[in-house]
This record gives structure tokens, sequence and C-alpha cells, in this order.
């Protein structure tokens, strides 16, 4: 495959997501870039390992310095794989909003009244 024009190729090229009536893919679209990146990057350090263990128990976990791994899929299956993998971050971002606030109220419920 040749590319003249030096662009990098469209993720989803052809993919007209009114025509589909995918709201989801609107909305993204719809996204600014710095909003995208916002998104993209994990809140803390926990996330982001609680990320990287679930992708590595989706791919195989053979380490890198012993075995050369190389990993094949169609378009299909790396969407599916994409959308595992936002949801298991959108659940444990959740997740440690919730501990952070169960924290909170723990706190404020140890705290001395000030009357």
């Amino acid at each position: 495959m040749s590319n003249p024009s030096g662009k990098p190729p469209e993720l989803f090229s052809g993919f007209k997501p009114f025509e589909h009536g995918n709201s989801l893919m609107q909305y993204v679209h719809a996204m600014s870039p710095e909003t995208i990146t916002q998104l993209s990057n994990p809140a803390s350090s926990e996330v982001q390992q609680m990320m990287e263990h679930n992708i590595i128990g989706l791919l195989g976990g053979l380490p890198s310095q012993h075995f050369d791994v190389e990993i094949t899929t169609n378009r299909e299956s790396l969407g599916r794989l994409l959308a595992s993998a936002m949801m298991s971050g959108y659940f444990l971002r959740g997740a440690e909003q919730r501990m952070e606030m169960e924290r909170s109220f723990v706190l404020a419920d140890a705290a001395p009244d000030h009357e």
C-alpha cells in the first residue's frame, strides 16, 4: 500500500456515523482534540496499572524479553478490543471515584463536630 499524500491513514475511513445512527461515534467525533487527550489519559497510576493488566490478560502475557510476540487480528476484532478496554477504563475510573467519595464520607463522619 502506498500513501503518496504522506497523511496518516484514517482509522474510520468510509465510516459515516450519522448514516449508521451510532450516537456514541457522533459524540466522539464532535469532541475537541484536547478533550479526547484529557479523556484518554488515566487519572491515576492505579487505574493505568489495572488497565495494563487487563489488556495483557486479553492479549496474553508472554514476556517480550523472552519471546518474539506478534499479534495479528482483523479490524472488527481490534474494534472489539478497543471497546472492551474503553469500558474497562470507564468502569475502573467510576470505581476509583466511588472509593474516593466513600473515603471522604468516612473522614467526614470521623471528624469532630464544630458546633
